[in-house]
């Protein structure tokens, strides 16, 4: 987050988009040949994901930067794919590990990641609306986004909606067999959730490109349906209700993810979006690890 923020300030958001696709394709390709569990954590656990943490930041504060007018959109649109890659990798690994194992999925999945070094280079390094060509004289960092208040006000709020976020995602399988589902029911309620999360996520930043409500209101009305769907989960005592929650659940909750990240440029202007979205995701990490080991 804060390393891919950095980077892309000094070096621009394509070099830097690119680099992490190389990283993110040659920890998977190094993985292939791991002998010791060891070996899978520094090369796809932390090679590739330090890969996938270069091309995320610099991608989405481009984006957020370079479309002002419909920023929620923008960003609700580039966002939704996370969802797209969810529903065709979860049937394509199982049958990847089934026709050439372990080591011969990783190799593909490997080529798939080096095709974000294609797709990084496609950060055109335009100048945000506003800003000068060249590299600015005075760009505020990482240290000064750490002393504003509304900033550290809006990450913490995230660091608690975190909290709760993904524990469905985590443990929603578990809780689909304890009513009484099968395997295969089961998966339907994990892909149903994973399907909506991505329409959520486009209808939220269209709904928030209208002009007669302010997007932070938009925000926040997500937030407290997605606690409120969350709330209701447990209620799913039968495979027709926890379907219908986990539908709820996951629209609401994929509408959060784009206005999040538009909303930053909100409380800090797109001077600081870069950094700001790389310090937002160093925090809500925090969040993530916790909650779901809390839950259960």
């Amino acid at each position: 987050g804060p390393l891919g923020s950095a980077l892309s300030t000094r070096f621009g958001a394509r070099p830097v988009a690119m680099a992490g696709g190389f990283l993110s394709g040659l920890g998977l390709f190094l993985g292939a040949f791991a002998t010791h569990m060891t070996h899978l954590y520094l090369s796809v656990g932390l090679l590739a994901g330090l890969g996938w943490a270069l091309v995320f930041t610099p991608s989405l504060g481009t984006v957020g930067r370079y479309f002002p007018a419909r920023r929620a959109l923008a960003t609700g649109l580039v966002v939704s794919g996370a969802s797209v890659s969810g529903l065709a990798l979860g049937p394509l690994v199982p049958l990847l590990l089934e026709t050439y194992g372990w080591r011969g999925a990783l190799l593909l999945l490997a080529a798939i990641s080096f095709n974000l070094v294609a797709a990084g280079a496609l950060l055109r390094p335009l100048p945000a609306p506003g800003e000068s060509p060249g590299p600015p004289k005075d760009r505020p960092g990482l240290v000064r986004l750490l002393r504003h208040g509304p900033f550290l006000r809006y990450a913490l709020a995230f660091v608690l909606v975190d909290a709760g976020y993904y524990v469905p995602f985590v443990h929603g399988e578990a809780r689909a067999h304890e009513v009484g589902c099968d395997e295969h029911r089961a998966g339907l309620v994990m892909a149903a959730m994973a399907a909506v999360d991505g329409g959520g996520r486009v209808a939220a930043g269209w709904l928030a490109g209208r002009p007669a409500t302010p997007l932070l209101r938009h925000l926040f009305a997500w937030v407290v349906l997605t606690g409120l769907a969350l709330l209701l989960l447990p209620l799913g005592t039968s495979f027709g209700g926890l379907l219908a929650l986990a539908l709820a659940y996951g629209f609401c909750a994929g509408a959060l993810v784009p206005l999040q990240f538009a909303g930053v440029a909100e409380v800090v202007g797109t001077g600081r979006l870069v950094h700001a979205i790389g310090l937002m995701q160093m925090f809500e990490s925090f969040g993530s690890l916790l909650g779901a080991p809390f839950a259960g």
